[in-house]
């Protein structure tokens, strides 16, 4: 299986199998994970996610505080960094959890540590995405370590990239 679209079938299909306690299960191992880095513990202000049905769910690490927490908010054609805020998320584009207008901007450079879903991985950290180019744009401006996070089943020996491809420095499973 070597297209992007059968991959993304494959995994779409594999989300969709997976039993909600054993992805709450392996969610909380991927966090371990995170909260053990070096990167993790050194960083003060860490992009994550709101996770879509089926994705590795980061909310425990986002919403325990500690430390600031940016997500991304899709503005047009990309995604526009805001600090996450309890009391200001509002449903975005696709369904998706983000915060609000009022929500502060945080500047990509701001940031220390990137969690970032996929599609799928492979074995030299390349990235297959959804297929909307949102977090292509938004990787290349990005100086700090970018850490994948995925369940195994994501993980593949090798997946289609093209030329403005960022790969991962790291890619996090249970």
């Amino acid at each position: 299986m070597s297209g992007k679209q059968e991959i993304r079938a494959a995994v779409r299909a594999a989300r969709k199998a997976l039993p909600e306690p054993e992805r709450q299960a392996m969610s909380s191992g991927i966090i371990g994970r995170i909260r053990a880095m070096d990167e993790f513990r050194r960083a003060s202000t860490v992009l994550a996610y709101w996770p879509l049905p089926g994705e590795v769910d980061l909310r425990p690490l986002v919403t325990e505080g500690g430390r600031r927490f940016v997500l991304p908010v899709v503005c047009g054609d990309d995604l526009v960094l805001k600090e996450y805020d309890p009391e200001q998320m509002v449903e975005g584009a696709f369904g998706i959890m983000e915060p609000g207008p009022e929500s502060r901007t945080v500047l990509p450079e701001e940031v220390d540590l990137a969690l970032i879903p996929g599609v799928a991985f492979d074995s030299s950290c390349m990235r297959l995405g959804r297929g909307r180019g949102y977090y292509d744009r938004l990787l290349g401006s990005l100086r700090c370590h970018k850490a994948g996070v995925a369940f195994p089943f994501q993980i593949y020996d090798s997946v289609p990239a093209d030329p403005w491809d960022v790969p991962m420095d790291s890619v996090i499973i249970p």
